[in-house]
């Protein structure tokens, strides 16, 4: 206990305000406050930002999507419900006192040296998490276990050590460039077609878009992410699934083939190729030729309880404008 108290007030002295409105900020200085606070939580609690960023995202990614969680702000966006932060028992659910939610086993604990527990207040929030990481040690397998046990969820856990990978390995946050999935120069066409009835393999609907374009073709990661899967698929043929920081999986099949080296577990940047265009699937591993050769791109989101498809096709058009327009 003593150990935090000390690094609370560390925390305290370290200079830096967030005091400013969000909504004043631009979307660069908002990255450079959130790191900044990453950092000072670092400073004071031990804990790798990228390990506290990684859990910070995650839960601002499920806030957007979940109906029974409060929208985060621009800032932090770690979240702990009223009984976990004050005690399952304490009359108070608004109750910001350290020695009352001590008494009754919360969880809050002071960051910013205000001497209250405040979880409105992004360093308290961070700090709180911090401290919780901290019990179980600082490294990989440590922090693996500490999100297990406080989220239950084998996927939960999967995409925040994705997000922990792809921050450690950049050591920034500003990551959300977009690629078009086909690169400039080669010939392709595609239009909405996510919903759309197939026959083959009994009735379903298309889960994404196809993007028809001819052989061989490059195909390339959309997003900054990690290499979920790889393999074939009897529908899709060959493809390949990657999570990127927003808890979205993109999924691309259909291909002739993998660029050399990928594996699972990759990092991958937007632009980087990972395969190419092909007519593989409905079949046994191998099929190839029963339609055109297209790219089917999918788009799932995990909201931290469950994942479903939604139609990649508004983001594909924005993309491919975003790289029309680059200079």
């Amino acid at each position: 206990m003593k150990k935090f108290v000390l690094a609370s007030l560390l925390f305290f002295f370290l200079p830096y305000s967030i005091n400013v409105d969000a909504k004043e900020l631009t979307q660069k200085e908002i990255y450079e406050q959130r790191m900044h606070l990453y950092k000072k939580t670092e400073a004071a609690s031990k804990v790798p930002w990228y390990y506290i960023a990684a859990v910070d995202q995650f839960e601002r990614s499920i806030r957007y999507v979940r109906k029974d969680l409060p929208r985060p702000d621009d800032i932090v966006g770690f979240y702990v419900p009223s009984e976990h932060w004050v005690g399952a028992l304490n009359p108070n659910s608004a109750d910001n006192q350290l020695l009352s939610i001590t008494i009754f086993n919360g969880i809050g604990l002071d960051g910013n040296g205000d001497g209250k527990a405040d979880k409105q207040n992004g360093e308290d929030l961070l700090f709180t998490l911090a401290n919780y990481l901290s019990q179980y040690g600082v490294n990989d397998q440590a922090f693996r276990m500490a999100v297990w046990d406080y989220y239950k969820r084998d996927q939960t856990v999967r995409s925040i050590i994705t997000n922990a990978r792809i921050y450690r390995n950049y050591n920034r946050i500003d990551l959300d460039e977009k690629a078009f999935p086909i690169p400039k120069g080669y010939n392709y066409t595609f239009k909405n077609t996510w919903g759309d009835r197939r026959g083959w393999g009994g009735r379903r609907i298309h889960e994404g878009t196809d993007i028809f374009a001819g052989y061989g073709a490059p195909v390339r990661a959309a997003a900054y992410g990690v290499v979920e899967l790889k393999g074939w698929n009897k529908y899709g043929g060959w493809r390949v699934g990657i999570r990127d920081l927003n808890n979205t999986y993109h999924y691309y099949a259909h291909l002739n083939g993998f660029s050399k080296g990928l594996k699972i577990g990759d990092i991958v940047s937007p632009g980087q190729i990972i395969g190419s265009v092909g007519s593989s699937g409905y079949g046994p591993p191998g099929t190839s030729g029963k339609f055109p050769p297209h790219l089917h791109f999918g788009m799932y989101k995990d909201n931290g309880i469950n994942e479903w498809s939604f139609d990649p096709y508004p983001h594909l058009r924005l993309w491919e404008r975003q790289e029309r327009n680059k200079k």
